[in-house]
C-alpha cells in the first residue's frame, strides 16, 4: 500500500503541469536523463505481505510504470524477473537494487520483445529461476508521436509498435500460460488511448485497444483454468517514454487536460497492479482499472 497518513489534495500531491520541463531526451529514454525524475514509490510504498512468495514476470520493468510495479511487488513479498532492452541496463540495475533492497530476488533478462524466440526464452528463464510464474505483467510498450497522424506513420514504425505492444504480449502469454496454476494472474497494460485515441498516437492507440480486447477474450478462455486476466488503463503518466517520444510542447503541457490538472506518477499506478495480482481481486477477470486523473474511458 502507499503510505498516506494524512489526507492530501490529489491535485497537489505531485507537481502539476505548470512546472513541467519542456524537454526531449533520446529514445528509449533513461530516468537519469530527465530533469524531473518520476516517483516510483521509493519513499512511499509500504508492503503488507499481499504477494508473499509469489513469482512475477514483468516486461518493461526497467523504469516508469514497470519499475513502480516491480518495487511494489517486491515490498509485498514477490520475487521478480524483469525484462528490458539492453540499452536500458542502467535503469534496470536501479530496479534490481530496489527489489533486492526489499529482500526479494531480482532476475534480469535483457532483450527485445519483438523477437519471438526472446519471448519464449524469457518465460523459460522465469520458470527455471523462480520455479514457475504466478503473476505475468505485460507492460512493455513502444510509441512515437507523429504530428502528421496517419500520413506520418511509416511501415517501419507500425511494425515496431505492433510487435512490441501486441505480438510480444501474445507470444509471452502463450508461453507462460502452461506454467501458470489456478490462482495465477495476468495483468496487461492498456491505456486511456484504447478508448480516447490521440491523432498523433494513432498506431499506439490501436494497439492499446487490441490489448483491452485481448484481455477480455483471454479471460473467457482461462476462467475455467482458474487464471484471471485483467488490464490497467493508465492516463497521462510521467515516465521516460514521454520526453523520449513527444515534442517539447506536448511534454510541457502533459497531463494538464485532466480534471486533476497534472500527469500521474508511476507510484500512483502500482497499487492497481498489486490489487489485481492479489487474492483481494479474486472475483475480477476480463475487467480493467482506469488510473487516469479523472479522464473518463
Amino acid at each position: 500500500m502507499t503510505d498516506q497518513t494524512t489526507q492530501t489534495d490529489p491535485r497537489t500531491q505531485h507537481p502539476d503541469a505548470s512546472t513541467q520541463p519542456a524537454e526531449t531526451i533520446d529514445h528509449p529514454g533513461l530516468t537519469d536523463d530527465m530533469s524531473r525524475e518520476p516517483d516510483h514509490g521509493e519513499k512511499s510504498y509500504r508492503g503488507s505481505g499481499r504477494l508473499t512468495d509469489k513469482r512475477a514476470l514483468i516486461t518493461g520493468a526497467d523504469s516508469g510504470i514497470g519499475r513502480a510495479v516491480a518495487l511494489a511487488y517486491a515490498r509485498e513479498g514477490a520475487d521478480v524477473v524483469i525484462s528490458y532492452l539492453p540499452e536500458e541496463e542502467e535503469d534496470a540495475r536501479e530496479t534490481m537494487r530496489l527489489i533486492e533492497e526489499a529482500g526479494r530476488r531480482a532476475v534480469p533478462f535483457p532483450g527485445d520483445v519483438r523477437d519471438e524466440e526472446y519471448c519464449r526464452s524469457l518465460v523459460e528463464t522465469a520458470v527455471r529461476e523462480l520455479g514457475g510464474i504466478d503473476v505475468l505483467v505485460n507492460n512493455a510498450a513502444y510509441q512515437m508521436s507523429q504530428n502528421e497522424g496517419l500520413l506520418g506513420i511509416s511501415t517501419e514504425q507500425l511494425d515496431r509498435v505492433l510487435k512490441t505492444n501486441v505480438y510480444a504480449l501474445f507470444w509471452i502469454t502463450k508461453a507462460a500460460v502452461p506454467h501458470m496454476e489456478p490462482g495465477s494472474s495476468i495483468i496487461n497494460t492498456s491505456s486511456i488511448q484504447a478508448t480516447q485515441p490521440s491523432p498523433e498516437l494513432l498506431d499506439y492507440a490501436t494497439t492499446k485497444a487490441a490489448i483491452l480486447n485481448f484481455t477480455k477474450g483471454l479471460s473467457q478462455q482461462l476462467g475455467e483454468k482458474g487464471i484471471r486476466v485483467n488490464a490497467v488503463c493508465p492516463g497521462p503518466i510521467w515516465t521516460p517514454l514521454i520526453p523520449a517520444t513527444m515534442p517539447e510542447e506536448k511534454v510541457e503541457s502533459f497531463g494538464e487536460e485532466t480534471p486533476l490538472g497534472r500527469a500521474g506518477q508511476p507510484a500512483e499506478l502500482a497499487p492497481a497492479y498489486v490489487f489485481l495480482a492479489s487474492q483481494e481481486s479474486s472475483y475480477m477477470t476480463g475487467d480493467r482499472i482506469a488510473v487516469t486523473g479523472g479522464r473518463l474511458l
